[in-house]
């Protein structure tokens, strides 16, 4: 397996841990993903070049961009759908996963739902949330399952008509996928079974006109800006481009089976410097404490001496 974060651009009013950040995954079996999870399961090591698979991968900001309503995708319910159903009154969230991924995937939509749980409109009232699989072995059980899955999660299993979970063929997909600017690329299995893909992560904002206005980079989502995202949308109108930072968090290397972890041990040493600060910071106020305290108690003593003398 092999996996790099990639940090795109901060949009206003984000969360600053969950800014723009833009995730390369290699997706791999759940069995491998528990290494990845855990960091007893990793070795540092020095960052290397980036591999020629990713120079497929990434999200091109197709902002203003009309989205092909006329392309026909299979519904959680076995129905052929044509996109431009779900446009028309309301902006929508879209987002392109496949629903086999064993982390990324699922980590954007878990962001997405528990940033949709703190934004007042109602999915099905006010929006449309339209997730996509990338995969065309995927099929309609499997969406089926998703829905009800991220449908639980969020809470309100009123809002069902607002969640819809599409699978469709290989054409159409690539049609969608160009028109957003998702750039992915498949890649082999270990396993020979598994279909993989590297891929970015984000969701896209769409205005009832079925163009994009806005795209969120990452797998954490501010509601806030989603709120604005989608009251802008719905009146069709356009947001602005994100700049790109690039950075990578990990990295796996197939000689020694093992994976280089570079941001999060940043973070670690990070935390550590904070506490250091922190220690410091209460070392010094309760020196300063305790000299008030001494130097009050022995001019309470001195003035004792005094009455008593």
């Amino acid at each position: 397996m092999q996996c790099r974060e990639t940090i795109r651009g901060i949009w206003p009013g984000a969360a600053i841990a969950a800014a723009g950040v833009l995730l390369v995954c290699f997706a791999a079996p759940p069995s491998l993903c528990a290494q990845v999870s855990s960091y007893g399961d990793k070795s540092e090591g020095p960052a290397n070049t980036e591999p020629s698979v990713l120079n497929g991968v990434g999200i091109d900001q197709h902002l203003n961009t009309q989205l092909p309503l006329n392309l026909v995708f299979t519904d959680d319910s076995g129905h052929q759908v044509p996109l431009g159903a779900y446009f028309g009154r309301k902006p929508a969230i879209l987002a392109l996963v496949y629903y086999q991924c064993p982390m990324l995937c699922s980590e954007e939509l878990d962001g997405l739902t528990s940033a949709l749980e703190m934004v007042r409109f109602v999915p099905g009232k006010d929006f449309n949330i339209i997730v996509v699989s990338i995969d065309p072995t995927e099929g309609t059980a499997l969406a089926a399952a998703r829905k009800q899955t991220y449908l639980k999660r969020y809470g309100r299993p009123e809002t069902a008509n607002g969640w819809h979970f599409l699978t469709g063929t290989q054409a159409n997909i690539d049609a969608l996928t160009r028109a957003v600017g998702f750039r992915y690329v498949k890649i082999p299995a270990p396993d020979g079974k598994l279909t993989q893909f590297a891929h970015a992560s984000s969701i896209q904002i769409v205005t009832p006109e079925g163009k994009l206005a806005q795209y969120y980079m990452g797998v954490e989502y501010s509601p806030k800006d989603l709120l604005l995202g989608l009251d802008e949308a719905s009146s069709n109108r356009i947001g602005s481009p994100v700049d790109n930072i690039l950075t990578y968090c990990y990295h796996y290397d197939p000689k020694t089976n093992t994976h280089s972890l570079i941001v999060a041990r940043v973070v670690q040493l990070g935390g550590l410097f904070t506490m250091l600060i922190l220690g410091g910071f209460m070392t010094v106020m309760f020196r300063r404490d305790y000299l008030q305290e001494h130097a009050a108690g022995a001019e309470n003593r001195r003035d004792r001496e005094k009455v008593n003398g």
